[in-house]
């Protein structure tokens, strides 16, 4: 090693160190991955802890018991989740057979003026219920599998409400148990690093909360105004896509402008797409700097890197844990990085009498 240049020793020195964060990651995400139905509950209710904090102490502030608080709060989360997702479901099963034919029109519209290839649109879209039937019945024959599924995924976030409401409850006894665990001294250390953390994704989710609520309201508002049907649902729907950024606001806005084409025609559909793409701009150049702007901060490229991975590893699951995670992780950095930064040396004074034994008064060597 002596003989390498000193360059070539540090990046050899940084390679290492990266191979090995990478292996205890890659470890890390494995155990997770096997142990997915613990680990999932948990991190769910992390951000349900850190998005429905401030209405659990302002509950408390009100002199409720904490067992109480933290239950209202549980129930009141679950009220609005609930009914999100029955106004989404519910308005989206309504205008399903508006969108088929909406599609089939357009591509009887295509056929007239591209022949052949718009005559294939049309069979496509003509056949699309029977292509849904066949594959219905695929997953007719793997029922009992699908069943388990739905039925895991029902005890975990039973488990993860519980699990929230026990955090919220318990939140004062956290700090007192990370200290006991911390070795030797860095109780101090561990406990910065776990609030700041905390706080990176508790200003994260409220953050998102708000920008998502902004934009539920205005394209609620701009549909309704278009007259397009299911309004509501499709708003309520804009705003849990608003938690996956970037993609879920595209997914959901094109829902909105789907709907649209289906009932009121393509200069509605038109007008539409307009909304979204303003709420989309607002959100771009205004909310997310404004509201944002005292919490983490990521660029999009790692927003972009940080859902692609959680995609490939746990699919919509990771989609929705990797940003809120990211923050933290980036919480962490800079928590570190300020507590372990090299202070810059202090100026010196190079006056010939502030320094040491340079008096004129000195005495002579003997």
């Amino acid at each position: 090693m002596q003989l390498l240049p000193e360059a070539v020793r540090r990046i050899a020195a940084w390679c290492v160190v990266l191979l090995l964060v990478a292996g205890v990651v890659w470890v890390g995400v494995r155990l997770c991955e096997e142990f997915r139905t613990a680990v999932t509950p948990v991190l769910l209710a992390l951000l349900g802890t850190a998005l429905l904090g401030p209405l659990y102490r302002q509950l408390v502030r009100a002199r409720v018991q904490p067992s109480i608080a933290a239950g209202l709060t549980c129930v009141a989360v679950l009220a609005v989740v609930g009914g999100a997702v029955y106004i989404v479901v519910a308005a989206l099963i309504d205008t399903g057979d508006q969108i088929i034919a909406s599609l089939r029109h357009a591509a009887k519209g295509v056929s007239q003026h591209f022949g052949a290839a718009g005559t294939g649109l049309d069979n496509l879209a003509a056949n699309s219920r029977q292509l849904l039937s066949r594959f219905g019945g695929t997953a007719a024959s793997n029922v009992i599998s699908g069943v388990s599924v739905a039925a895991e995924s029902v005890a975990m976030a039973v488990l993860a409400l519980l699990l929230v409401f026990f955090f919220l409850r318990d939140s004062h006894r956290a700090v007192e148990t990370l200290r006991a665990l911390a070795p030797g001294g860095s109780a101090d250390t561990l406990e910065a690093v776990a609030r700041r953390a905390f706080e990176a994704v508790e200003g994260f989710m409220r953050g998102t909360t708000v920008i998502a609520l902004i934009d539920a309201l205005c394209i609620t508002v701009g549909l309704l105004i278009l007259q397009v049907p299911g309004a509501i649902g499709l708003g309520a729907l804009v705003f849990v896509g608003a938690y996956i950024p970037y993609l879920g606001a595209f997914l959901s806005g094109a829902v909105a402008v789907l709907v649209a084409l289906a009932d009121r025609g393509f200069v509605i559909a038109l007008w539409a797409l307009g909304v979204v793409l303003a709420v989309q701009v607002l959100e771009g150049h205004v909310l997310q700097p404004v509201i944002q702007s005292r919490t983490v901060q990521m660029h999009p490229a790692v927003v972009m890197l940080a859902i692609t991975a959680g995609a490939s590893v746990a699919g919509i699951l990771g989609m929705l844990l990797a940003v809120p995670l990211t923050a933290a992780a980036f919480g962490v950095v800079q928590e570190v990085r300020t507590r372990y930064a090299t202070p810059s040396p202090a100026p010196c004074d190079s006056s010939p009498d502030a320094s040491p034994g340079s008096s004129s008064d000195a005495p002579p060597d003997s």
